[in-house]
Order: structure tokens, then sequence, then C-alpha cells
């Protein structure tokens, strides 16, 4: 058994010995770099691209997305999920859809962020603080300012209204005439109706323009919260 280890593959050597007589013989695919290369590159940097996945989650929480870009990228989203839809009401149940996809990790940072920056984490089971909460801190989060206001419905216990006079996703956005009762910002609504699910306050989010003359782009995101959020909030009183 010892003299087998002793000698190695004679197919072994004599590639071994041909790459070492000519180095451009051999193919850099199949070549690996050395441990000393490795730490050499990391220290320096040369090479080296930055990996979102190494960042320090807290030290990102005040970092700003350029506003051209996420514009670009959120117009391209709705081109492309327009020309796969029949009608406006299928437009925006997809923008909700993928909105709903990203209000999921927005709830889920948020709270890791919370537990890791604070000894005694809360999180909000009444529904007033967790909309007030929405309001704030998801909004900042998203779109790095508070909404503007946050209304309940006169007629309807059930309906809440978030007003955002300025939405930032609909600032770049020009609506030809045939849809003119599109609404961009029901991939708003789709982040708000995730952080509600998350949070166990469960209802349906929609999102209506409703422009002024001094904000043409007013939009109000409308929250219909289901009876059993009503109902936990009467035995909590």
């Amino acid at each position: 058994m010892s003299s087998a280890y002793a000698h190695p593959h004679p197919r072994l050597v004599s590639s071994v010995a041909s790459a070492a007589s000519s180095p451009t013989a051999s193919s850099s695919r199949f070549s690996l770099p050395s441990a000393a290369t490795l730490v050499n590159a990391s220290k320096s940097g040369a090479g080296h691209r930055p990996n979102i996945y190494d960042r320090n989650l807290n030290k990102t929480r005040v970092a700003e997305v350029s506003g051209s870009a996420f514009s670009f990228l959120f117009s391209e989203v709705v081109q492309y999920t327009q020309k796969r839809v029949s009608g406006i009401n299928d437009l925006e149940r997809r923008l909700n859809t993928l909105g709903y996809r990203v209000g999921i990790r927005v709830l889920e940072l948020m709270i890791w962020r919370a537990e890791s920056s604070s000894k005694m984490p809360k999180r909000e089971i009444r529904l007033l603080p967790a909309l007030m909460s929405i309001h704030t801190h998801v909004w900042r989060a998203v779109f790095g300012r508070p909404a503007d206001a946050l209304e309940k419905s006169v007629e309807n216990a059930d309906e809440y209204m978030i007003i955002d006079n300025d939405p930032l996703i609909e600032r770049h956005i020009s609506v030809p005439k045939d849809l003119s009762q599109l609404s961009c910002s029901s991939f708003t609504a789709g982040i708000v109706e995730a952080v509600l699910d998350g949070l166990g306050l469960p209802a349906r989010v929609t999102a209506h323009s409703t422009p002024t003359a001094q904000f043409p782009s007013r939009t109000t995101i409308l929250v219909k919260l289901e009876k059993s959020v009503l109902e936990r909030e009467d035995l909590l009183k």
C-alpha cells in the first residue's frame, strides 16, 4: 500500500512536469490561485468587488439609492408587466403582488434591526401603533420620508387611509389617456398589505389617485381591515 502512494500516476506526473516546464501551456481555466494570492488580493482589494451580503445591515439603514436608478427600474417593471396583462385591474393586481414581496422583506429587515439595536425590542400588536409605524418608519425605510397623513374613515370603522402627496414611484411616470384610471402606487399598497399581514393584522390594501390642484400626484392608500382585526381590538381595550 505504501508503494502505491509513493509514486503518483504517470499521467499526473507528465501533466505536472509539462505545466512546470511550460507555464503558458496550461489553461488558466483549470488553474487555482494559491492561498497567498487570495490573501494579498483580499488585503489590497485589487479585483475584489464588494459583496452586498457582507454589508452591515445596521450601518446601511440610512443609505440612499439613486432616485434616477429607482425610477428607471420601476418604469421598466411597469412596462414589462403592462405587456403581459389584459387590463388595468390585472396590471394593478400584478404590481400589488410585486409590492407584497418587497413588503415581506422590508418587515423582516426592520424587525431584525430593532432586535439587534434594542435590548427590549417591541412588536406592535395594536392597530393604531402598527399603522403609525407604517406611516412613519416603513415609509422612511422605503421612500426616505414619512407619509403625509394617516386618516380614519368617517363612514366605515374598518377603513383607514395613508396619504402621500408626492409618491416617489409616480414622480416620473406618465400615464396615457387610455390608462387614466391606473395607479402605479398599487406597488406601495402591496408593501403595506404585506407588513400588516406580517404583524397579524390582515387587510385588503388598494391604491387610489386623489389629485388636488396643489398635489396632482396625490395618492391615497386605502386599508380595509378584516373583521377579525376589529374584534381583537375590542377585546384588547
